[in-house]
């Protein structure tokens, strides 16, 4: 595969992440749409690495970690969606806007 391939591939991603997370208004989607945002940067990251500098892992090592890290920030958000979902019964963006301090 060429560099192409990966970057036309990220911004695939990028471009559905980015419309999920300014078309919905489900707290749930709004996430999945950034989640996806984050993919596609690190698709793109992960490609210029492998073309860079196939022969070092550190640029694969990098990778496991921001998505060891991405989905740890993505369970912390939605924990915090069930309980806010729990607490208020609030599962928009509309309806969480009270919570703006």
């Amino acid at each position: 595969m060429m560099l192409e391939h990966y970057l036309l591939l990220a911004s695939a991603l990028l471009a559905t992440g980015l419309y999920g997370a300014l078309s919905q208004q489900s707290i749930v989607m709004v996430l999945m749409g950034l989640e996806l945002m984050i993919n596609a940067v690190l698709v793109g990251a992960a490609g210029f690495w492998y073309f860079v500098s196939p022969s070092r892992p550190d640029g694969q090592v990098l990778v496991v970690v921001a998505i060891t890290a991405m989905a740890v920030e993505m369970a912390a958000g939605f924990a915090v969606t069930t309980a806010l979902f729990r607490a208020r019964d609030v599962d928009m963006t509309d309806m969480a806007a009270d919570l703006r301090g």
